[in-house]
């Protein structure tokens, strides 16, 4: 498909739906395993996988900043016919996200426990979290090698295989999960055990790609090692840091909630942490299904077609965020009853914790995927600047201030307040930044 002359509305809601499927079942590992260990363990099973979260945000981010700083790259290049550049672009993608997956992977096997105690984990809650790892760590460094190829498969003409990729695991899981969890009594240790084996499935389906004849993704002996590893992390570095920030955006809910509230609102926040995670994926599948199209036409000097696919983004990102706050105000207890055994405490305080921090939704899907289409028209210190404003700055005083100046509960306020500040500083630089 050409990038340049096809269709802009057909090409980029055939990207979005490959985009979606893979991000949405990306984060089916975590749901899943959610619903399962909430349902098997109750409560305490589901603020367990709420303290092993961010571990989930840190390998997914790592995997992001190589993968879309090099596939942007690669995209550029592509643009410009420059096949030295683009072979440079995804061999040091490679070998940068094989260094990044080594150390992560020596720092979980050796630091499981100090890591889990930091995210808010206490002595009920550290066995169980250990337990759900144990299994994962044999398989660590596939989930940051999933994520970076699956961003060059999309701009490779591949996104299909990308989805179907991510599909094949992530449907191992699901059975996975019901067969490890309740058939064999495995409990939490099988929730991890499906997941693992799910993400190494996914890998290995689309190192297929590799050995299609459309392949132009080709490994060369890397020049410039340091300048071009900057360039990636420079380009990359939003999108690992929306990610990364909601690491550790939830390490300081858990340990505020435990501090301010209790354990059952911490199980209640472990439901939130998902529901957050599908919304999020719903904007990256928006910026990842744009970013090829704005990344190619920018570089040819294309703007009429920059600007209409940035329309048809910011269409999808409403529509989504929408349907999203809609769904969390109008059926709390649905969302409660799938990812745990619901207590009468639980019932008492999780649908107005769910409906107020849920106002952030309608905004979150706009925000993220414009941190994609600032890095895909060269701009990333804009991009970093809303990225580290909305995951970091703002979102952190927020979470810290709220529950000190007012009451417990108003630190689930902290995150719609941010959308909304970041929301309205992303519609001044859109129209500031019209290319």
């Amino acid at each position: 498909m050409d990038l340049l002359t096809s269709n802009i509305k057909k090409t980029y809601y055939k990207y979005l739906a490959s985009a979606f499927g893979s991000a949405l079942i990306t984060s089916i590992y975590e749901i899943v395993d959610m619903a399962m260990v909430g349902q098997y363990q109750g409560p305490m099973g589901t603020a367990a996988l709420a303290v092993v979260a961010p571990i989930w945000n840190i390998v997914f981010s790592l995997g992001l900043l190589t993968g879309m700083g090099g596939s942007i790259l690669f995209a550029q290049a592509k643009g410009h016919n420059n096949e030295k550049e683009k072979d440079q672009s995804f061999s040091l993608s490679l070998f940068f996200t094989t260094f990044l997956a080594l150390v992560s992977w020596l720092v979980i096997i050796f630091f499981d426990t100090q890591l889990l105690l930091f995210f808010g984990a206490d002595d009920g809650i550290l066995p169980l979290a250990k337990l759900y790892l144990k299994p994962i760590k044999f398989v660590l460094p596939t989930f940051l090698f999933a994520q970076m190829i699956a961003a060059f498969l999309r701009n490779d003409n591949s996104p299909s295989l990308a989805t179907a990729s991510v599909l094949a695991g992530g449907i191992f899981n699901i059975f996975g999960d019901y067969f490890f969890v309740f058939y064999l009594d495995m409990g939490i240790f099988g929730a991890g055990l499906a997941t693992a084996i799910g993400s190494a499935i996914t890998l290995a389906l689309m190192l297929s790609h590799f050995f299609l004849q459309k392949n132009t993704l080709k490994i060369k002996k890397p020049n410039r090692v340091l300048f071009r590893i900057k360039r990636i992390t420079q380009i990359g570095f939003a999108s690992f840091l929306i990610d990364i920030a909601m690491g550790v955006l939830t390490i300081l809910f858990n340990r505020q909630i435990i501090k301010y509230i209790s354990s059952d609102a911490l199980a209640v926040y472990g439901v939130i942490i998902n529901i957050s995670t599908i919304i999020h994926c719903c904007g990256y599948s928006i910026g990842q299904a744009g970013q090829p199209l704005v990344s190619t036409n920018f570089a040819r000097g294309k703007m009429d077609r920059v600007q209409l696919t940035l329309f048809y983004m910011i269409i999808t990102a409403f529509i989504f965020g929408l349907l999203w706050t809609v769904s969390i105000f109008c059926f709390p207890l649905v969302f409660l009853n799938l990812f745990m055994k619901t207590t009468e405490q639980i019932f008492t305080i999780g649908p107005t914790i769910l409906r107020t921090y849920g106002l952030s939704f309608l905004l979150i899907p706009f925000n993220v995927f414009s941190t994609y289409y600032f890095q895909s028209i060269m701009r990333p210190g804009l991009s970093l600047l809303i990225a580290s404003a909305r995951g970091l700055v703002i979102s952190s005083t927020l979470i810290l201030l709220l529950p000190l100046l007012f009451s417990p509960s108003s630190l689930w306020l902290a995150m719609p307040l941010t959308e909304l500040i970041v929301a309205l500083f992303v519609v001044f630089s859109l129209k500031k930044h019209r290319t």
